[in-house]
C-alpha cells in the first residue's frame, strides 16, 4: 500500500501536475494539502475518472484538505481538530481506509512571529498533540500526513541564516513536533533514510529550486499499529521541477504486512526506497 502526501497549492491550478503524477506514482491513497479551492469547486470527477473516491474540506482562496483513495472509498471521520469550536479554518480531515486511520492536514504557518499567527500555530499544534495522543492510546493503525509546516532539526533545512525570525524553524516550533513524536510517533522517512538530507519544499523566491535551498516540511508521522508494516518512503522531488508545479515535492511510504525496513543509502540528497529485508 502506497500512501503521499502532496501540498499542491491550488488544486484546480495544479490538477494537470497532480493527474500525472498519480498516473506514474500510483499512490494507493494521497492527502492533499492547500487545495484553495470550495467544497464545489473541488475537481471530483476528474479524481474519479483516474480512478479515486474522495473526502475533502474546502474554503475559498486559502487552505483547504482532501483524502483521495483508490482502493475503497475513504469513510470521513472528521472535518475539523477538535479543542477550538470557534476556528473555521480548513486544515484537518480523517477518513478511515482500508483498514487505516488517515489524516491530512495543513498547520498555520505563523509567519509573521511573533503575532497573533504564531500564537494560533502553537495552540493549533497544542490541539493536533492532543488529539493525537488519543489516536496513538487507541493502538489502532494511523497515518498523520500533511504540511506540518515545522522544520524539526537544523539539518532539515539548507544552510542559511535568512529563516532564523520564521515561524518554521522557531523553538517552540521544533518543541511541538518533538512532543509529538515523544507519543511514540515514527517520522517514516526518518526511520527509513536516518542520514540523508531531505527536503519536500523549496521556494518560489531567489531561485532556491535551482540551487536545492529547500526545506523538509512535509512529513508522515505513524501510529505503533503502522509502523511495523513500514518498508519504503520517499520524494518525488522531480515533480517540484516539472512546469506548473507546486512549491512543495510528493512524500510518500510504502506499506505491508510484515515489518520493517532496511536502508538502502540515497546519494546527492535523493531519497531511495529501503529494500525489504531478507528471511
Amino acid at each position: 500500500m502506497k500512501i503521499a502526501t502532496y501540498n499542491v497549492n491550488g488544486v484546480n491550478r495544479r490538477l494537470a501536475n497532480i493527474l500525472d503524477w498519480f498516473a506514474r506514482a500510483e499512490p494507493d491513497i494521497a492527502c492533499l494539502q492547500e487545495l484553495k479551492a470550495t467544497d464545489r469547486q473541488f475537481p471530483r470527477s476528474a479524481f474519479e475518472a483516474a480512478g479515486y473516491d474522495a473526502v475533502w474540506r474546502g474554503q475559498s482562496a486559502w487552505n483547504g484538505v482532501a483524502i483521495l483513495s483508490r482502493i475503497g472509498e475513504p469513510v470521513l471521520t472528521r472535518t475539523e481538530l477538535p479543542g477550538d469550536t470557534e476556528d473555521g479554518q480548513a486544515r484537518y480531515i480523517e477518513a478511515a481506509v482500508a483498514g487505516i486511520l488517515v489524516a491530512s492536514f495543513y498547520a498555520p504557518n505563523g509567519n509573521p512571529q511573533p503575532g497573533p499567527k504564531f500564537d494560533y500555530k502553537i495552540a493549533w499544534n497544542e490541539r493536533l498533540i492532543e488529539h493525537a495522543r488519543s489516536l496513538f492510546a487507541a493502538g489502532v493503525p494511523v497515518v498523520l500526513a500533511g504540511d506540518y509546516n515545522i522544520v524539526p532539526e537544523p539539518r532539515d533545512i539548507y544552510a542559511t541564516r535568512s529563516y532564523d525570525d520564521n515561524a518554521l524553524v522557531q523553538p517552540q516550533s521544533r518543541a511541538a513536533f518533538a512532543r509529538l513524536r515523544e507519543q511514540g510517533w515514527v517520522d517514516a522517512l526518518r526511520q527509513c533514510h536516518p542520514d540523508e538530507t531531505l527536503y519536500t519544499f523549496w521556494d518560489y523566491k531567489r531561485n532556491r529550486w535551482q540551487r536545492d535551498a529547500g526545506l523538509r516540511l512535509d512529513h508522515l508521522l505513524l501510529s505503533a499499529a503502522t509502523a511495523p508494516r513500514l518498508i519504503g518512503a520517499g520524494v518525488d522531488r522531480d515533480e517540484r521541477g516539472r512546469d506548473g508545479a507546486s512549491d512543495h515535492a510528493p512524500v510518500w511510504i510504502e506499506l505491508k504486512d510484515e515489518p520493517s525496513c532496511r536502508l538502502e543509502r540515497a546519494g546527492g540528497g535523493q531519497a531511495t526506497r529501503p529494500r525489504a529485508k531478507q528471511s
